[in-house]
């Protein structure tokens, strides 16, 4: 997976290898739980200006991993929005993932599988802060993320409202919904219901996994979606639907790169995710951040529906809110990248006064 920076459109490759920042002391969750030797995976492409004032922080979503031109090169990459010839662009795999940081299948750390502890988004955050700290940067340019990527950086944004001076906030919320947190007990019920599940192995729960994965993919996309991708023209067939094989398919392939336990955890914390645990009014706590804020929404998003984004811009002060029209229900948010990156070129340039039609 982390072997073709040869092949991607990133300069700068002496900084893009990845790398791993080693927590001191154990990490103490917010929930309670302990995480000894707790390390983070995170890669980065460009080189910090002398100010130090440009950097562009990533947020990866439930499954992504730190190799950001492979899953947003439309927006990331040589002569993209985000070139790393202008900016010093971080990526870091979140707690509790199974693409470097640590996770419960993790085996060089004593405390794995069934064992691992729940993680929060502002578990995620805390483990990020660190690196940030690491990195000696101070302030982030632009932190960006979509959906469980969209929640860190919000958590963040209120988190340290001083070092973050843009927020880009891409079909996430404030707190996850009732809807979005049924979609994802669903799943784990589908893993729980895998007789493999509780064996402390790498492959236990993997074929609920992939029902798992079937359930999600009925929320990341739309009705006029399928019904453009998978309509058939046999009308006289009663099996062998493409939209059937095409969930099977899609079971099997994350099937081929994550692992249920991961999974089961991530969304746990992603159903954790509401900005006002612990600190009151949800639009006070809102009204908190400081960074200037672009709010995009997906018209055709099921998961997270364009009124959370809008509730987010109407209560975050400074924040101006667009919606990108697609088909592609919440992938839009990965699929949908020459819109993106009209509205956020906008957005930027309107900050510098200066064209970013070709940014380099």
């Amino acid at each position: 997976m982390y072997n073709n920076l040869s092949q991607i459109k990133m300069k700068n490759s002496e900084n893009s290898t990845p790398q791993i920042l080693e927590l001191e002391g154990d990490f103490n969750t917010e929930l309670g739980g302990v995480i000894p030797d707790c390390k983070i995976r995170y890669q980065t492409w460009g080189e910090l200006n002398a100010q130090k004032s440009n950097v562009v922080w990533v947020c990866h979503a439930l499954t992504g991993n730190t190799d950001i031109v492979d899953w947003w090169g439309g927006l990331f990459g040589q002569d993209q929005c985000f070139s790393p010839d202008r900016y010093f662009i971080v990526c870091a795999n979140v707690l509790g993932s199974c693409y470097g940081s640590t996770g419960p299948v993790d085996c060089t750390q004593a405390i794995k599988f069934h064992e691992f502890p729940e993680v929060t988004i502002r578990d995620m955050v805390k483990a990020h802060i660190q690196l940030r700290k690491h990195l000696g940067i101070a302030e982030i340019q632009t932190l960006i993320g979509g959906s469980l990527g969209g929640q860190q950086a919000l958590e963040w944004a209120i988190q340290e409202p001083q070092r973050v001076k843009n927020l880009i906030a891409i079909s996430t919320n404030a707190a996850h919904s009732p809807w979005g947190i049924a979609f994802n007990e669903s799943q784990r019920m589908a893993i729980r219901n895998d007789p493999t599940w509780e064996e402390n192995t790498i492959n236990a729960g993997i074929n609920g996994l992939k029902v798992a994965r079937s359930i999600a993919l009925l929320s990341y996309r739309s009705y006029d979606k399928y019904g453009l991708s998978q309509f058939e023209n046999d009308h006289n067939k009663t099996t062998d639907f493409r939209s059937s094989s095409y969930q099977v398919y899609q079971g099997e392939k994350l099937a081929g790169r994550f692992n249920a336990f991961s999974y089961y955890r991530l969304s746990q914390a992603m159903d954790s995710h509401n900005v006002s645990r612990g600190r009151g009014d949800m639009t006070k706590v809102l009204s908190t951040i400081k960074a200037r804020t672009l709010v995009i929404g997906i018209s055709s998003d099921l998961l997270f529906p364009p009124a959370e984004q809008i509730f987010l811009a109407s209560n975050i002060p400074n924040a101006m809110y667009e919606e990108v029209e697609s088909d592609f229900g919440h992938d839009g948010f990965l699929t949908e990248s020459d819109k993106l990156d009209k509205i956020i070129r906008s957005f930027l340039a309107d900050q510098y006064h200066i064209s970013l039609s070709s940014a380099s």
